[in-house]
């Protein structure tokens, strides 16, 4: 008898064998290794996206709960937090961007000295490519057609160099838009917790309760964010969610008593 975590698993390809078998077919294979497919494509600016979404939604909470822990006025939580919000936003905005431009830098000059190492020694990088199909199982008359194959077209031949030999592989992300999905999801998401104290000032209930509906709309965030990188990485809702509000909430509750017990120091 098959296990309840086996029916599970057979249950998930059963539904999910008819979208394996269209996203299979020749035309969106050679798509995908263009990066023209609109999920795809879409998915790798929303997993950065997410990625600013968390860091934005928790540190900025983070700020609030050590402001409000340290009984600070609500001006000092919204100007502490809109600080960090557009100050850490761009830094890591910034970071993002240059890392993925330095990738790509570095994919850059590296395929320019395989390409020239197969004009001044090519019968070394021939041999390489023999070396690389030999470990992976062709021996013989397959081996040598699948060398000749692959030195026969230079961009083919650089390209298995580049995957197989040094592990660089080109990704059709920019460094702008990357940053900019980062950003964006930063300061979207990250706002949320100080909505609170800014409508504090407007609606008499925001006054009152200020921090508990900062807890509130926060939680909201952080599990719709979670959804979001469920959606992303294909890994189970609740179990997404959760990982991401207790990371979140785990931030707060260290920044909260961190700011309490500082209060308590100082006077």
């Amino acid at each position: 008898m098959p296990s309840r975590m086996e029916k599970a698993r057979q249950a998930y390809y059963s539904r999910n064998i008819g979208l394996a078998q269209q996203a299979h077919k020749d035309e969106l294979i050679r798509k995908a290794r263009k990066g023209e497919v609109f999920g795809a494509a879409k998915e790798q600016y929303l997993a950065e996206f997410v990625y600013g979404a968390i860091d934005g939604t928790v540190t900025t909470f983070a700020v609030v709960a050590g402001a409000t822990g340290a009984s600070l006025s609500s001006v000092i939580v919204i100007i502490l937090g809109f600080a960090n919000l557009i100050a850490d936003g761009f830094s890591m905005a910034v970071g993002n961007f240059l890392s993925e431009k330095t990738q790509r830098d570095l994919i850059a000059r590296e395929r320019k000295r395989e390409e020239w190492e197969i004009r001044a020694v090519p019968a070394g990088e021939r041999e390489e490519i023999r070396e690389i199909f030999r470990r992976k199982g062709f021996r013989g008359k397959d081996l040598d057609k699948a060398v000749k194959i692959v030195t026969s077209n230079k961009k083919v031949w650089v390209d298995t160099m580049m995957a197989e030999e040094l592990g660089l592989l080109e990704s059709p992300k920019t460094p702008l838009k990357t940053a900019m999905a980062t950003y964006f999801g930063f300061i979207l998401i990250g706002i949320i917790p100080l909505l609170a104290y800014v409508f504090s000032y407007f609606a008499t209930f925001f006054q009152r309760n200020t921090f508990a509906i900062a807890v509130v709309m926060t939680l909201v965030a952080l599990f719709a964010v979670g959804a979001i990188k469920s959606y992303v990485t294909r890994a189970n809702l609740l179990k997404s969610v959760f990982e991401t509000v207790f990371i979140g909430g785990a931030a707060a509750a260290i920044s909260y008593y961190i700011g309490f017990l500082l209060k308590l120091i100082v006077g």
